[in-house]
């Protein structure tokens, strides 16, 4: 489920297994993974609006909750 700033939240389906295979990539947080999560999310017949600025919004949304997934993965690994 992601939570927009607005207090929107959205179900996608199969963020966990993108995040956990991009992780075992070893790919950084950058708005470019967060780019390739949307390119992924879309593939798997999630809806993502076209406008630039809806994606915008979902791609800072999307490193903000791949960020605290790596930061909880690599917490757990220590």
């Amino acid at each position: 489920m992601l939570k927009f700033p607005d207090n929107t939240q959205v179900s996608v389906k199969g963020l966990d297994d993108i995040m956990a295979e991009l992780f075992a990539e070893n790919r950084r947080p950058t708005y470019e993974t967060a780019d390739e999560i949307i390119n992924e999310l879309e593939e798997r017949n999630n809806f993502i609006p076209e406008s630039i600025s809806a994606r915008r919004e979902y791609a800072v949304v999307l490193l903000r909750e791949y960020r605290n997934y790596v930061k909880d993965r690599s917490d757990r690994n220590r």
